[in-house]
């Protein structure tokens, strides 16, 4: 059997508030509670379970590969939403994106502090990435 992530769980200050912003701006299903979790459907392998722990706790990073489509529909999302986003992980030249190895990408946080990232092409295909 391959390996595969099944689930990420992150923490977050407001469950309800980080899962609907993800779902929304993705475009993914609506939020689900999943025992002490508010779960999101990434796809039909990995769920995102948004927990609010009783600690404070640092902002994690994950990143979303994306169709051409699919990240022209989520950048016009965040900039509806009056969302900030980057070309990079710097958090500098908002506004704008990158162009990675011929593809798109660019950052943004969510309301739980975490560091999200959609992009066009995996890295790997970037020599030379920034």
């Amino acid at each position: 059997m391959a390996v595969r992530l099944d689930h990420l769980a992150l923490a977050a200050l407001d469950a309800h508030e980080s899962a609907r912003f993800l779902a929304d701006v993705l475009d993914l299903p609506a939020p689900r509670v999943s025992g002490p979790f508010v779960a999101v459907d990434v796809d039909d392998t990995l769920t995102i379970d948004y927990g609010a722990p009783p600690f404070e706790f640092p902002g994690q990073h994950v990143a979303f590969l994306l169709s051409e489509e699919e990240f022209d529909a989520v950048k016009a999302r965040l900039e509806e939403r009056g969302v900030t986003y980057y070309p990079g992980p710097a958090y500098r030249d908002a506004g704008t994106i990158n162009h990675h190895g011929g593809g798109r990408g660019l950052y943004f946080d969510d309301p739980g502090g975490h560091h999200l990232e959609i992009i066009t092409r995996r890295y790997e295909d970037s020599p030379g990435r920034d």
